[in-house]
C-alpha cells in the first residue's frame, strides 16, 4: 500500500492554494487547524489522486440567525469535481442531498449523522475513481463510499455525473481535495489521503 499524504497537519497552508489563482491560500491557521476567511475562495491540494481514501475533519460554527444554506455552509470536494455537503443540518429529522453528507445533486445520505457545531466531525471518503477513454469521455464512472462519524451514509454510490461548482467543469481521473469557501468560517483540521491505486 502507497504512504499516507498528509495534506493538512495543522501547522501550515503550504499543502493548498486558492483555486482561482493559484496562488498561496489565504485561510486562517491557528490552533491546529484551519477555518474558511469568507470571501478569499476555494482553496485545493497542491497534491491529487485516483483512487483513495480521504480523510477530513471539522468543525462547523453556530449560526442560529440563518437558515438552509446559509447555515454553516461548506464542502469537501473529491478529486475536485463531486462535494460532500458540509451543513449545519444537526437539526434536521430528514435527509437530502443539500444536507451534510449528502454528495451534491447527487445522492441523499442514508442517515443524518450530523453532530452540533462546535463539535468536530470526519468524513472518511473511499473513491473508486472515474476511467476514462483517450477523448476524455467517460469509461466507468467513479463510485464513493462515505462514512460520516464512523457510520456510512453513503455505500458504492455511482456518480453519474460531476457536481456544480468545483476545480473542474468535467470528470477527472486524478484531482485534488477542494475546500468551498461559502462564506462561512468552517473549521478544518486532520486531512489525508491514502492512494488506494
Amino acid at each position: 500500500m502507497k504512504e499516507k499524504v498528509i495534506l493538512f497537519d495543522g501547522t501550515n497552508l503550504d499543502g493548498f492554494v486558492s483555486c482561482s489563482t493559484g496562488e498561496k491560500a489565504e485561510w486562517d491557521v491557528h490552533d491546529g487547524m484551519m477555518t474558511v476567511v469568507p470571501g478569499k475562495g476555494d482553496i485545493r491540494s497542491i497534491y491529487e489522486y485516483s483512487d483513495a481514501h480521504v480523510h477530513v475533519e471539522f468543525n462547523l460554527p453556530y449560526m442560529p440567525e440563518m437558515t438552509g444554506q446559509g447555515r454553516a455552509n461548506s464542502g469537501v470536494y473529491v478529486q475536485g469535481c463531486y462535494e460532500i455537503q458540509v451543513l449545519d443540518s444537526s437539526m434536521n429529522a430528514h435527509t437530502n442531498c443539500c444536507e451534510c453528507g449528502g454528495i451534491y445533486e447527487l445522492a441523499n445520505p442514508i442517515n443524518n449523522m450530523c453532530k452540533a457545531p462546535g463539535e468536530w466531525q470526519t468524513y472518511d471518503i473511499i473513491l473508486r475513481s472515474a476511467r476514462l477513454n483517450e477523448d476524455g469521455s467517460v469509461k466507468s464512472h467513479g463510485i464513493i463510499t462515505l462514512i460520516h462519524n464512523g457510520e456510512v451514509i453513503h455505500n458504492n454510490v455511482i456518480l453519474t455525473s460531476r457536481t456544480p461548482g468545483g476545480c473542474y467543469r468535467y470528470i477527472a481521473e486524478r484531482g485534488p481535495v477542494m475546500l468551498q469557501d461559502h462564506d462561512c468560517p468552517v473549521s478544518y483540521r486532520n486531512i489525508w489521503v491514502q492512494p488506494l491505486d
